[in-house]
């Protein structure tokens, strides 16, 4: 198959329904293929009804394009193709003979040829492809059988500006392209929970910055890296993330020293999102997110996220609400953020954690001691003024 093209075709889901609209989307998820494969070599990236097609042109990595490529959201199926520019029939089914020899070392399986004809200009139609194309195969391997309901291997050859033949759809992430839907700001910390409620946003198209909370010297500088390690990881799905490290150790020391105990919790939450929404503001982003599910710890109670909610303005995203703790954990393990997160090194949250944290607080009582917070108002300030900013970069970007 060394005289016949190689390429990818990629093909995309809910872009397709976009209407008048959709070029917008391709164009955001070409850019997306073009800076993650910049790296491995010389690409041309191209639109064609519905598909997008990956020329090389130079020698590239194989596992290294499919692997980047599996990691782009907007992707649902990646498809390693033969290009012909010779659209005569014969031709077309002379390479796709080749195409079947060179792909699969034993051929002794049920298959089906399907056919789709972009160009309606073709002389043959879709059915009338894939009935000779298959014909042609059954004369020449005989190992072959077909079988039209469940075949063991599909064969497509899809008829266009030139000929597409491929076999093998490996799998994409799906969803939209990071940054067709907005920006939202994680609030990220060193558990399990956060890193999987951003990379789930992030498929829906949001671009993400990020914050984090820390406690120096409650913290140590292996909490914060762990952290900044866990922004990388979600990076390789989400693209650059801003993470803002805000020094949060005089407003928890604050809190202890001047409220009740049972509702620390509660409180420095709600003083968290207050700084996120500034954060957020400051960098254009519409929502929070974070990765809160219901029940799963006492802050987390319908009563404790009706508590933390109503200092927010903008929307807050927990996209893993309803999901349980083995749910999101194999999330994680998909992600390879479970191994970092799981590191022994605590974060803030952590640290000034009542014996017994109240789990149904009233809004009017949460309020009712803060009133005794009287300098939180310049306390956050100092904290966003002194905040230290990572840029995290995907490894690509490197």
């Amino acid at each position: 198959m060394s005289n016949l093209k190689k390429a990818f075709l990629v093909k995309y889901g809910e872009i397709a329904i976009k209407g008048k609209n959709r070029y917008i989307f391709e164009n955001i998820l070409a850019d997306h293929i073009r800076r993650a494969l910049k790296p491995c070599g010389d690409f041309k990236v191209s639109k064609e009804q519905g598909r997008i097609f990956i020329e090389p042109f130079s020698d590239y990595d194989y596992d290294e394009v499919v692997e980047r490529l599996s990691r782009i959201f907007g992707l649902v199926g990646i498809c390693p193709v033969i290009v012909l520019e010779d659209m005569d029939f014969e031709a077309v089914k002379q390479a796709t003979l080749m195409y079947m020899k060179d792909e699969y070392e034993d051929l002794n399986f049920t298959f089906k040829v399907e056919s789709r004809r972009a160009d309606k200009r073709y002389p043959l139609n879709s059915m009338e492809i894939a009935c000779e194309v298959g014909a042609y195969l059954l004369d020449h391997i005989p190992e072959l059988k077909v079988d039209v309901k469940k075949p063991d291997v599909k064969v497509w050859v899809e008829i266009r500006s030139r000929a597409y033949i491929y076999s093998k759809i490996i799998k994409g992430l799906g969803g939209m392209p990071v940054g067709s839907n907005g920006k939202a700001m994680l609030m990220l910390s060193g558990g399990i929970d956060s890193p999987v409620a951003g990379y789930l946003v992030a498929k829906r198209g949001v671009k993400l910055d990020a914050v984090y909370y820390h406690s120096h010297p409650y913290t140590s500088e292996r909490a914060k890296q762990k952290v900044i390690d866990l922004a990388k990881i979600v990076s390789r799905y989400s693209g650059r993330i801003n993470l803002n490290v805000v020094p949060f150790t005089d407003i928890q020391l604050y809190i202890y020293e001047q409220c009740p105990h049972e509702q620390l919790t509660i409180i420095m939450r709600r003083i968290m999102m207050i700084i996120a929404e500034r954060l957020a503001e400051k960098y254009g982003a519409l929502a929070l997110v974070t990765g809160e599910s219901i029940g799963q710890v006492a802050s987390q109670t319908i009563q404790s996220l009706n508590a933390t909610n109503s200092v927010c303005n903008m929307p807050v995203f927990r996209p893993l609400i309803g999901f349980d703790k083995q749910e999101i954990v194999e999330i994680s393990e998909k992600i390879d953020t479970y191994e970092t997160s799981i590191l022994p090194y605590e974060d803030c949250c952590t640290i000034f954690v009542a014996k017994h944290p109240v789990t149904k607080p009233s809004l009017k009582s949460i309020i009712r001691s803060e009133r005794r917070l009287e300098k939180i108002d310049e306390m956050i300030e100092e904290a966003i003024n002194n905040v230290e900013l990572v840029k995290i970069k995907p490894d690509e970007e490197e």
